[in-house]
């Protein structure tokens, strides 16, 4: 299996430098096409990050350079004055995923505030695609900050299950997709969402029943070409049609009226999507595309992407099972998976680590931390002991285990407690107990 992970690395590793080197995707047995070297041929794959959303790819052990990302996609920073804002507005002390930078980029949270102030109200949407009956750890950032932005805000929740996208991408067929999105759903509903704020829905289900949804889908099918499409996903010739037009999917829940029974078919209540910012593309598409068919422009809060335990180089997998930290691990497992797997940034003996001290930066006990850990005070001191050589990596990957295993426990006991007919419940379209 290491091998074989190793191959898979290398793999990815050479597509990108292909890539870089041609502006093209490889595909096996064809020459590139008109090859025409991108910056004389200078550019160097370790400078140069790769982000999609199926890929994640970069040669730092601190992971993607998210300054540079920031710049490439042209969003703005989160910055202590808007988190001061948020605090205000909501008079509650800022999540630690904001305090600590996770949610880290925005486009129009400033408006989303502006209307907030004034007692408009608006949405959140976010989503899952569900390609295995397993979530991982990295799996709930975005519920977990999408949960208490609903508490703070109280406004209503529609939650994307994209089984439509993993059978188009992946090798299921519809029903393993839609069992896949159930399965998950629970998991979704054990982070304790209120069934009264929240709509969860599946693709699959959904599209054929709601009178707005689809035709949104329509609207922004026909206003962004094969070129833009494929300019924007790198979409080849040889992609189903099918995948070429999910975009328009994943872009419809921005916009009120495809929610006709939660927004009593208002068309002119904003949304706000927090994501990680591989999704970004999404809906860079959707905000072109919302004026010209006369919607308000999706508000975005972009999270990090959540490290590998192996290193920040890629984004986990939920096929490796060594690669994350999964809800359905036991003790015993997170405790092994740490101890084993997760990348270190200490020194190679206790005495040169005594010495010259770890690095935080490439730690992922320590990345791990800085998500689950909620005490920032403590948080700190571990980073300077850690730092200076006082704590080893060992007694770091305790503190870690430690944090986790009640987390997750926890976790899998509400998950329990989440019956068929809770999850009917969620998925069935229905009033929201808002007034619109």
């Amino acid at each position: 299996q290491d091998e074989i992970d190793a191959a898979v690395r290398m793999l990815l590793s050479l597509k990108l430098s292909y890539k870089t080197a041609t502006g093209q995707d490889y595909q096996a047995g064809l020459p590139p096409r008109d090859l025409a070297l991108i910056n004389n041929g200078t550019a160097k794959e370790e400078d140069e990050d790769f982000v999609d959303p199926w890929t994640v790819q970069t040669s730092n052990a601190k992971g993607v350079d998210y300054d540079k990302l920031i710049v490439r996609f042209g969003s703005s920073k989160i910055d202590t004055d808007l988190i001061n804002r948020i605090e205000r507005a909501t008079g509650q002390k800022p999540h630690r995923f904001l305090r600590r930078g996770i949610f880290f980029s925005h486009r129009d949270m400033d408006q989303i505030l502006d209307a907030y102030e004034n007692k408009k109200s608006f949405y959140l949407y976010t989503g899952r695609g569900p390609s295995s009956q397993a979530m991982h750890v990295g799996h709930l950032i975005p519920f977990i900050f999408t949960k208490w932005l609903q508490e703070v805000f109280d406004v209503p929740l529609v939650i994307q299950l994209t089984d439509d996208e993993k059978y188009l991408w992946k090798d299921l067929t519809t029903e393993k997709a839609y069992e896949y999105a159930k399965e998950n759903a629970k998991d979704i509903i054990a982070c304790g969402f209120d069934v009264n704020k929240t709509f969860i829905f599946s693709d699959l289900d959904y599209l054929g029943t709601s009178t707005g949804f689809y035709k949104n889908i329509v609207k922004v099918q026909k206003h962004v070409t094969f070129n833009q499409v494929k300019g924007i996903f790198g979409f080849t010739d040889s992609d189903c049609i099918g995948k070429i037009s999910f975009p328009a999917i994943q872009a419809a829940p921005s916009f009120s009226s495809s929610f006709p029974q939660i927004f009593n078919g208002k068309e002119n209540i904003q949304c706000l999507i927090p994501c990680a910012i591989d999704q970004d593309p999404y809906f860079r598409m959707t905000r072109d595309v919302a004026p010209r068919i006369g919607q308000p422009k999706p508000a975005l809060l972009h999270s990090v992407f959540f490290p590998a335990l192996q290193g920040a180089q890629t984004k986990m997998s939920a096929s490796d099972p060594n690669s994350s930290i999964f809800l359905t691990d036991t003790p015993k497992q997170i405790k092994t998976k740490i101890n084993k797997h997760a990348f270190s940034g200490g020194r190679d003996t206790i005495e040169e680590h005594r010495k010259y001290g770890g690095n935080c930066d490439v730690d992922v006990s320590f990345m791990y931390l800085t998500f689950f850990l909620e005490d920032d005070d403590r948080l700190e001191q571990l980073k300077q002991a850690y730092t200076s050589g006082e704590l080893l990596t060992g007694e770091l990957k305790k503190v870690l285990i430690e944090t986790l295993q009640p987390l997750i426990a926890a976790h899998q006991e509400r998950r329990k407690k989440v019956t068929d007919e809770m999850v009917k419940q969620f998925m069935t379209p229905r009033k929201l107990a808002f007034e619109f």
